[in-house]
């Protein structure tokens, strides 16, 4: 059996992963929506990344972070923003009560904010065996 993905789709995945995975470890609300699979999803957000982040051919690639309909920032943005320690910031976000980043020592209203990660759902093409 031969398992074929190119190093594109698997950087995408890599990509996707991250951001994932950083949501999660950090409690950060999200839905991830399919690309691949939701052509409405799929030109949502061609048509809401703005103009500036599209590449030359004007198709943005996976992943892109909204927050609601506000535009939060491609894959290099959010890892920057990580970087930089102002992911709050970068995903339109309080940052949580208690951390170095938050003003107040209060406990704050959960926010009930929208984040969006448009994803590709890539999948392994195997080919058939041949007996």
């Amino acid at each position: 059996m031969v398992l074929a993905i190119s190093s594109f789709e698997l950087q995408i995945r890599k990509k996707q992963q991250e951001v994932v995975g950083f949501l999660e470890a950090n409690k950060i609300d999200f839905k991830e929506l399919d690309i691949a699979g939701d052509e409405d999803n799929r030109r949502w957000m061609r048509e809401n990344v703005p103009g500036e982040k599209k590449p030359q051919n004007g198709i943005p690639l996976p992943p892109q972070i909204f927050n609601e309909e506000q535009y939060c920032g491609d894959f290099d943005s959010f890892f920057s923003a990580k970087e930089e320690n102002i992911i709050y910031s970068f995903l339109g976000l309080a940052p949580p009560p208690g951390s170095k980043h938050c003003k107040t020592k209060t406990k704050t209203k959960k926010q009930k904010i929208i984040l969006s990660v448009f994803i590709k759902y890539v999948k392994l093409r195997i080919p058939s065996l041949c007996l």
